[in-house]
């Protein structure tokens, strides 16, 4: 029998999912508890958000010309990856608790891969803009000078990296023939890979941080010199602006992801009585916030971006409430067009304008470089 023979070379391809939690010690309850329904509620909740908030984002970016430019491109991308990941832990939520004993093997690798490689995009996303801040900032420019053809090569990159990531176990990084290092989180992975994941994502938010304190240095001094020139006033703000917009970006990003990985540490190094599985899931779900938390950071704060979403909800709501035959191709997004300079101070206003708002406290500096 596949079983016996299975059971020989040490392998267990054929046994049901249910084995493996029970080798592991996360048993699978037969029936839904009122932790079950707590966690399945909250995860859904969170996703059907995640995925309306990040597709605002993309949409915005589709339809103003304003925001074509290479960082909001990975915006965009960023509420791509963001997306996937809502779908993800979404389709997590239909497939967990006593849903699980009914996957297959290839089912819940499945499953963990999706989780796996969206998470993985959203967090290089998050790299990649960082970098490109850093790039046009140290060259005092509002927008990267970065071809379209590069930005759809890294985007197609980041992607490459996240979907090889989330492959990694089913290629071979699993404990089926080593049931002795099966996680306790992830029944069907070894505790290595969890390791790996975890220290690969610290290292991300280790050149984030690197990323950041470089510019944030780089603009106080900048800011300092140029200070003569401007009033102390416009200094300080351009200067807590920035302080307050890297300091959101860094702090929920460990405020999100660092429980989560600090469990996955904790697993993967065989901690047994660190009780991951009591926490686990809650983990999980403060990890999923990251993707709600990054169209707020990054979009929903921006001037621009938020006079788009307007547009488009207004447009929505004037269609579905009186049938109005309004599309979103015929809003006039680009308020370039709108809203025309007649002298020197409307046309440095509209040249910074589009400006993003990650270090958007940095446009006082640029502009009065180039004047």
């Amino acid at each position: 029998m596949d079983k016996l023979t299975d059971d020989i070379h040490r392998c267990y391809f054929n046994h049901s999912v249910q084995f493996f939690y029970e080798q592991s010690g996360k048993n699978i309850s037969a029936h839904w508890r009122p932790r079950d329904y707590v966690v399945v509620s909250l995860g859904m909740g969170v996703s059907v958000i995640v995925i309306l908030a990040n597709i605002l984002v993309m949409v915005a970016i589709f339809i103003n010309r304003r925001f074509h430019f290479p960082i909001y491109y990975l915006l965009g991308n960023l509420a791509a990856a963001d997306l996937f990941s809502g779908i993800a832990y979404l389709h997590l939520m239909f497939h967990t608790g006593p849903w699980t004993i009914k996957l297959s093997q290839n089912q819940w690798f499945v499953r963990q891969t999706l989780i796996d490689s969206s998470l993985t995009a959203s967090v290089l996303n998050l790299l990649a803009i960082a970098l490109e801040r850093h790039q046009t900032i140290f060259t005092m420019q509002l927008h990267s000078k970065m071809t379209n053809r590069r930005v759809v090569l890294l985007i197609a990159a980041i992607w490459g990296l996240a979907i090889f990531m989330g492959l990694v176990p089913t290629m071979g990084w699993h404990c089926l023939c080593d049931l002795d290092n099966c996680s306790t989180m992830a029944p069907m992975y070894q505790r290595s890979y969890l390791v790996f994941w975890a220290v690969l994502n610290l290292f991300t938010f280790s050149l984030m941080v690197a990323a950041y304190t470089r510019i944030f240095v780089y603009v106080r001094h900048k800011s300092q010199r140029m200070s003569q020139h401007t009033s102390q006033i416009r200094h300080k703000e351009t200067v807590f602006n920035l302080m307050k917009t890297v300091s959101m970006i860094l702090g929920c990003f460990v405020i999100c992801w660092t429980p989560g990985l600090v469990l996955l540490m904790l697993d993967g190094l065989g901690c047994e009585s660190c009780q991951v599985l009591r926490y686990e899931k809650y983990c999980l779900v403060l990890a999923e916030c990251n993707s709600l938390v990054n169209p707020i950071i990054y979009s929903f704060r921006d001037t621009d971006m938020l006079q788009t979403f307007k547009r488009i909800l207004c447009c929505l709501c004037r269609r579905g409430g009186t049938g109005h035959k309004d599309t979103l191709s015929g809003m006039r997004c680009n308020t370039l067009e709108q809203e025309p300079s007649n002298n020197r101070d409307a046309e440095l206003e509209e040249k910074t304008r589009g400006a993003p708002l990650i270090l958007k406290g940095t446009e006082d500096m640029v502009t009065s470089t180039e004047s």
